[in-house]
């Protein structure tokens, strides 16, 4: 599922290439992605404005549209990717990565569509049909997003409770946009036992923690995904910690597969 630094990287792409430019059409029939509005109602509120910025929390993403009007919630669902495509052809996306070996992209799986006067069009393509188009999103039950966190937002978060560490670091309401993966390679590069209860963490370990996901998000931000991560390819059986050469654990934390070095993970 795309987690934060893929939704940015599709917001990147809105902001770059589909910003000030005027909507002559919409494509929303899709009822399923665009529910709950009916179809022709996205295109109602849309046509003739344009989009004006574009915005993220965790891995929620929206834009603003002008004069002023309703704002314009994108979500990538599972594997989702904003394609934003120039007049003269160029193209400029962002989201799910692409994979290697997969199936022809098929002209029904653009979700949703924003043609603009120039030529341009903003598709939001996706395979598997989870991903969501809806006017004025609400984003107001998410935490403080997790590249923008402050070391007293994290360390106030992980105070209440007895929650497992990586079930707080995926519970969107604490704390938007770390995902699976992006919580693994946190707490790996933090040296943290996901089984940890957030209570036993002291002053150190939390600014640790703060550090690691920082510097993780960035990363993956930059090389083009949490996919990129140090540890990420070797969360499998018989696979090796890249640092001491442990073998990796495998078990359940918060409902989640999760991969820890036994040996310094602690």
């Amino acid at each position: 599922m795309p987690e934060l630094p893929e939704v940015e990287s599709a917001r990147a792409a809105i902001e770059r290439s589909a910003l000030r430019r005027t909507i002559a059409d919409v494509d929303d029939q899709d009822t399923y992605v665009c529910r709950p509005h009916a179809p022709g109602e996205i295109r109602e509120a849309l046509v003739g404005r344009q989009l004006t910025a574009a915005h993220r929390r965790g891995k929620s993403m929206w834009v603003t549209t002008s004069r002023p009007g309703p704002s314009l919630g994108l979500h990538l669902g599972m594997a989702g990717r904003i394609i934003v495509t120039s007049p003269d052809g160029d193209t400029v996306e962002g989201g799910d990565p692409i994979r290697r070996g997969g199936s022809e992209p098929k002209a029904e799986w653009d979700r949703f569509t924003i043609t603009f006067e120039s030529g341009a069009v903003l598709r939001l393509f996706d395979k598997r049909r989870l991903s969501r188009a809806r006017l004025d999103p609400d984003v107001d039950a998410l935490g403080p997003d997790a590249a923008e966190v402050r070391l007293p937002e994290l360390r106030e978060l992980l105070a209440r409770g007895t929650a497992p560490l990586k079930a707080r670091l995926l519970d969107q309401s604490a704390l938007a946009g770390v995902g699976n993966l992006l919580a693994d390679e946190t707490l790996w590069q933090a040296r943290l036992d996901p089984r940890r209860r957030v209570d036993t963490l002291d002053a150190d370990e939390v600014a640790t923690l703060h550090r690691a996901l920082r510097r993780a998000t960035r990363a993956a931000i930059r090389h083009g995904g949490v996919h990129t991560g140090e540890v990420i390819g070797h969360r499998r059986r018989g696979e090796h910690c890249p640092r001491c050469g442990a073998e990796m654990s495998r078990g359940t934390v918060g409902g989640r597969t999760t991969w820890w070095c036994p040996q310094e993970q602690r």
